[in-house]
């Protein structure tokens, strides 16, 4: 068992890793092709980019499988294996046929009314023609995508309760090659092709991925069948189940969604809080999600054997292995944002593009200062962030979703009501920093919540340690702030390239932050040792 565990863990963490280093490229790519704020390409398609990524981070990404994966279960859990096989696929049958119809629907809709999303998703750009029109084509495109990824999302929910995770694992690889290879082809071309070519290469990322899980659950013999929709019970019960959870794992990119409306009405603004967005995603995704998909079904064996004591012991060391990662990571953005977004959307994205014959990156400076000065304001929630990830499961382990439902109904209307305020006074780092404190707000509520049920009491190692954690990070920022200052002597001795001279800071402040953790106990080598 503890095999068959390790080994599919090791399966999700190396292709999540490689998806995310490979969509970090992508990120690079397209900034330095298409630029940021000089030009209304580049925030027509972030924006409408937005919202099939958004569907597709909760499809894909846990919020959807969340409640699909238990229900499926326990139609496996049948002991007679034959009807245990034909209820489970059945179920999968009906759900999809549901997801099929509702998204059809809604993939017209959108087709048909794709100006009315446009407001929805970034209404300042109704004072830009061009923009809007852009937006408009844009969306069209893409959108087929979200049906795509509703398909991927439920085939994937099959195939890893049947703990075959390779098909479902390496599927996000596929939408990086695609756009990429869309870069590489038109990256010298106009601007307003390039867009088109990486809005086509989106929808077709999404035939090849739901092709992929097709292909995967048919070789399990759990093909589902098409059916007509019908509202069943078990349909009803996934519907009850499921929203709450899916609306309290939805709170961020809700968040992030509703701010990049009210960010639309400064120009470039799209564009910078996008590229910041995919920065902060990147240690959320490694640190975050890894732990919520681990957790929860640790969780949930505890809670059911009634170790109530091991499921809170879980809790704590999953803040304090969450602590020790995040906390020098936000640090870090706090610090080096700048240096950071100017390193690889300008000098690495330069770099790279040349390789292709293009002509160096359109991402500018002043790029950089104002995706820095957002990446640095989503630094400040980046923690907050975590520890929903860590929190949720909690929850979810002991069947509570509305409880966390509440408290991201909260999350959205403080973010919703901050962002109206502080964007008039901030411009869009206001909307930056409004998710940021709507994010704290969420989960200071989640602790709260568990606290008073007991099911979550920092222990004397947590309160110990976490001081320490935060010391070692804190240190680590202010040698950051001083090497910083070397930052263009150091790129002269780097053979000039701006972006390995910052990746030998980020090394050096980790050096550092490594040393300083030992020193100061916030880990300790016999933790290591003990584990072995």
């Amino acid at each position: 068992m503890r095999a068959r565990f390790l080994k599919s863990l090791a399966t999700v963490s190396g292709f999540t890793l490689a998806s995310r280093l490979l969509g970090f490229a992508r990120q690079i790519l397209i900034a330095g092709v298409i630029g940021a704020g000089g030009n209304p390409v580049a925030d027509a398609f972030w924006a409408a980019f937005r919202l099939p990524n958004m569907f597709r981070r909760l499809f894909a990404e846990g919020a959807f499988q969340a409640a699909f994966i238990p229900l499926f279960q326990g139609k496996l859990a049948e002991e007679d294996a034959v009807a245990a096989k034909e209820q489970a696929r059945r179920f999968a049958e009906e759900v999809l046929a549901g997801l099929i119809l509702v998204l059809g629907v809604l993939t017209a809709l959108v087709l048909v009314a794709a100006p009315v999303a446009i407001f929805m998703v970034a209404g300042g750009f109704a004072n830009d023609p061009e923009k809007f029109d852009l937006t408009i084509l844009y969306l069209r495109i893409m959108f087929p995508y979200l049906a795509c990824m509703s398909v991927v999302g439920l085939l994937s929910g099959v195939l890893n309760s049947l703990d075959r995770y390779m098909a479902y694992a390496g599927a996000p690889l596929i939408l990086n090659f695609c756009q990429i290879a869309a870069l590489v082809l038109y990256a010298d071309g106009q601007i307003e092709m390039t867009g088109l070519a990486l809005s086509v290469a989106t929808t077709i990322s999404g035939v090849l991925q739901a092709a992929l899980l097709i292909w995967g659950a048919g070789r399990q013999g759990y093909l589902p069948r098409l059916r007509l929709p019908r509202m069943t019970a078990d349909v009803r019960r996934l519907l009850v189940l499921g929203a709450p959870g899916f609306l309290s794992a939805a709170a961020v990119q809700i968040n992030i969604f509703v701010g990049t409306n009210i960010a639309s009405r400064e120009q470039g603004a799209v564009s910078w809080l996008m590229n910041a967005d995919q920065l902060y995603q990147l240690p959320l995704s490694l640190i975050g999600i890894a732990l919520g998909t681990v957790l929860l079904p640790t969780l949930s064996r505890r809670v059911k054997a009634g170790d109530e004591s091991g499921a809170v012991r879980a809790l704590n060391r999953s803040i304090e292995i969450s602590a020790a990662l995040v906390l020098p990571a936000a640090i870090g953005f706090l610090v080096l944002a700048e240096p950071i977004c100017d390193a690889l959307f300008r000098s690495l994205a330069s770099d790279a593009l040349k390789l292709f014959g293009g002509r160096g990156s359109k991402f500018t400076e002043a790029d950089a200062a104002m995706t820095g000065a957002a990446l640095a304001y989503y630094g400040i929630g980046l923690p907050a962030f975590v520890w929903q990830k860590v929190f949720l499961p909690a929850y979810f382990a002991r069947e509570d979703t509305r409880t966390p439902m509440m408290f991201a109904i909260w999350s959205i209307i403080a973010n919703t009501v901050l962002a109206l305020v502080l964007f008039p006074i901030m411009g869009f780092l206001g909307v930056a920093l409004a998710t940021s404190l709507a994010g704290w707000l969420q989960t200071v509520l989640l602790a709260i919540g568990l606290g008073r049920g007991r099911r979550f009491l920092p222990d004397r190692r947590l309160l110990v340690r976490l001081p320490a954690i935060a010391a070692a990070s804190i240190a680590m920022g202010l040698a950051l702030t001083y090497a910083a200052t070397f930052t263009p002597a150091l790129a002269e001795i780097t053979f000039g390239r701006y972006w390995i001279a910052v990746i030998v800071l980020v090394a050096g402040g980790g050096a550092i932050y490594g040393a300083a953790l030992l020193a100061l106990g916030g880990v300790r080598i016999s933790d290591y040792k003990a584990s072995s």
